[in-house]
């Protein structure tokens, strides 16, 4: 046995080797049961610490992670709500109450990578749905490209290239054709490959405010409202529009026409037969 010195720890003295570690042995293990007691005192405390919060404390904690929720910009993990509240709140319950209360709400808690975040819920989901008509700004080769249909219609792509000295690019008049100011208005017959000619439409007059092609503005009115320079080149001049459908070279009968030269062909064999 060893004996305890002045402060309170063990005499070693008068022991040889072997009862000299075996004292220290049991020092030693006396010292780690006394710290494992007081770690468990303080996990008992903390433990104690989540059971004495009152359900007014618990109910105010909710409220608290509930503001951090919907001011948050993006989702909040455990740790981040943990470090804004009260030390020692159970945030795993009260994030479980939150849920629950939300759960048959129009914004419910949502978890996503060990984060939480209130979403809107899917099925109220189509009320927040807004449609807007945004505007779309033509290109300037689609406004050169309507003005010369405007103009010279019933025209083909090689009377509008012709005209701006350019190749037409396809998105040009699929951008027309889209808004619905241009149509395709037949075939022109007199020209080999029969072209496809293109008129305005009549969301083309109703956008403009005009009640025909013949409204709209000719030489004199685009000096005076200074969109054309008063030297013009000689020879130069704004032509005279017309309705498409009244041009003698436009061709809109295509199928008719197949069906009768059809069944012409038709009548011929069997008159031979």
């Amino acid at each position: 046995m060893t004996e305890l010195d002045d402060d309170g720890g063990r005499d070693f003295k008068g022991l040889d080797a072997h009862e000299a570690q075996q004292a220290l042995a049991e020092e030693l293990g006396a010292e780690t049961d006394e710290e494992e007691t007081v770690s468990e005192d303080q996990d008992d405390a903390e433990i104690e610490t989540i059971a004495e919060w009152s359900e007014e404390d618990i109910a105010d904690h909710c409220r608290m992670v509930e503001a951090l929720l919907f001011a948050a910009a993006e989702p909040l993990d455990q740790r981040t709500i943990a470090g804004r509240l009260p030390p020692g709140a159970d945030i795993p319950a009260i994030i479980d109450r939150l849920a629950e209360d939300y759960a048959d709400r129009g914004v419910t808690l949502q978890k996503i990578d060990k984060k939480w975040r209130f979403v809107t819920a899917a099925d109220v989901a189509h009320v927040l749905e807004v449609e807007k008509v945004a505007p779309r700004r033509l290109s300037r080769a689609a406004l050169e490209t309507l003005a010369i249909i405007a103009y010279h219609q019933p025209c083909t792509r090689a009377d509008i290239e012709d005209v701006r000295g350019v190749q037409v690019a396809k998105g040009s008049l699929d951008q027309l054709l889209e808004i619905g100011w241009v149509r395709m208005r037949g075939k022109r017959k007199d020209v080999p490959g029969r072209p496809t000619l293109y008129g305005t439409t009549e969301e083309f007059l109703q956008h403009f405010g005009l009640e025909t092609v013949t409204d709209l503005p000719g030489l004199a009115d685009l000096k005076a409202a200074g969109l054309l320079d008063a030297r013009l080149p000689p020879g130069f001049a704004v032509p005279s529009p017309v309705d498409g459908d009244d041009a003698d070279d436009v061709d809109d009968d295509e199928e008719g026409e197949f069906v009768q030269d059809f069944h012409e062909e038709e009548g011929g064999e069997t008159a031979d037969a």
